[in-house]
């Protein structure tokens, strides 16, 4: 006969599969996001949920992991636009170096920036980040020549993905898509061996007590400022796959509404969490795609959507459903 279910077994059953789903995550978060176009209302919109996906990841290194609220995440995402895309429109690069160049971007900015902001604290370290993202959206903006101005810079389009002797149709939204994923699963498992080393556990260390950290033996100053960097390079990437998937670079990547923008996604999916930047992401993404069909105001039913959360739900969507897995 076959046994009866009990509440003894269905514990154990339920922390089987959470340490086994906990223990291969990136694997889990791949084959999850493998499905997506099947279930989203157009690819297109499961491209961008995908890479703002992995902006609001570069984005939760500093802030869900590290502790460091930054105001001025734009100027990575944005810069990594512009690096692929004048690499392309002026430089006449290919794909990849296209998205190479958006990285290197997208990293010298985020040396930069780190070196200026990140011996301030609290609230002032984000009003630096934000005021330094701000230069770099004027000097982009005078930059004309290099970056179209108020226009954008456009001339960016890529037809076909050459991967040694087969072309692939950059056009098909579908294999856009997959491609797409390819590097986000890249940097998806960077981040996850990021996590797991030596140097995860010092930044969650400065997360939870900061002078703890320090009086440890840890060089504060130095770990934040590699994570300010590694967040920069992570952001760039995601900057850059944007511009390939618009064939366009906006002024407003630069803005600072995208990087209010991230701060909203980190916080509606769950900081702190590999995949909560994701379902963040997808979460507000699919409110501007169904909501604005009916209503021009689709913005103030997103913002009604993330007061309840942060009022009753401040974990996040996702950091709120592991807690009642755990409980």
């Amino acid at each position: 006969m076959r046994p009866e279910w009990n509440q003894a077994t269905g514990n154990s059953l339920v922390e089987r599969w959470y340490d086994g789903v906990a223990r291969h995550r990136t694997i889990a978060i791949l084959l999850f996001l493998l499905t997506m176009p099947w279930w989203i209302p157009h690819e297109a919109l499961a491209v961008s949920i995908l890479i703002f996906g992995l902006y609001a990841v570069g984005f939760n290194l500093l802030f869900g992991y590290t502790g460091l609220l930054s105001f001025g995440h734009a100027a990575f995402f944005g810069g990594g636009a512009y690096g692929a895309g004048i690499a392309i429109a002026h430089f006449g690069q290919a794909w990849l170096g296209a998205i190479a160049a958006g990285i290197v971007t997208s990293g010298v900015l985020a040396v930069l920036i780190g070196l200026l902001s990140i011996r301030s604290r609290g609230i002032y370290f984000a009003m630096v980040t934000l005021a330094l993202s701000q230069l770099v959206y004027y000097l982009f903006f005078q930059a004309t020549e290099w970056t179209g101005g108020e226009n954008g810079l456009r001339g960016i389009t890529i037809e076909t993905v050459g991967l040694g002797p087969y072309r692939l149709d950059f056009l098909n939204p579908t294999v856009k898509y997959y491609i797409v994923l390819f590097f986000v699963g890249l940097a998806l498992w960077l981040f996850s061996r990021i996590l797991a080393s030596p140097f995860g556990g010092v930044l969650e260390a400065i997360r939870e007590n900061e002078n703890r950290a320090r009086a440890c033996g840890y060089d504060v100053a130095r770990t934040k400022f590699l994570a300010f960097i590694l967040s920069g390079l992570f952001c760039g990437l995601a900057g850059a796959l944007y511009a390939l998937h618009i064939s366009i670079v906006p002024m407003d990547l630069l803005h600072y509404q995208t990087s209010g923008l991230v701060v909203m996604m980190s916080l509606l999916g769950g900081m702190g969490t590999l995949f909560g930047p994701f379902v963040g992401a997808a979460t507000f993404l699919l409110i501007e795609d169904i909501v604005s069909l009916y209503t021009p105001y689709w913005q103030f039913v997103a913002g009604l959507v993330f007061i309840v959360f942060v009022l009753f739900f401040p974990r996040g969507i996702w950091g709120s459903l592991l807690a009642w897995i755990r409980r």
